[in-house]
């Protein structure tokens, strides 16, 4: 139906798995327990409730993902 369109998106759907598969693993393994408790991400627990905001862990992704993608344009 549309050749060009995927072969030409084959292989980058096919790096997306393989990124995801290996953050599974990490994450599974425990190699990503650091993710989440970085200085400067935001924790208030009370009794009853408890707030969670992962400041810095966000903006770590956000550098990744924009480096990733900035080579992959290139």
């Amino acid at each position: 139906m549309w050749p060009t369109v995927g072969r030409e998106l084959g292989p980058v759907l096919v790096g997306i798995g393989i990124v995801v598969v290996v953050i599974g693993l990490l994450a599974w393994s425990g190699g990503m327990s650091w993710f989440g408790r970085l200085p400067g991400d935001i924790r208030i627990e009370g009794e009853n409730t408890g707030v969670y905001i992962p400041w810095v862990s966000m903006l770590v992704v956000s550098a990744v993902l924009s480096l990733v993608l900035w080579f992959i344009r290139r």
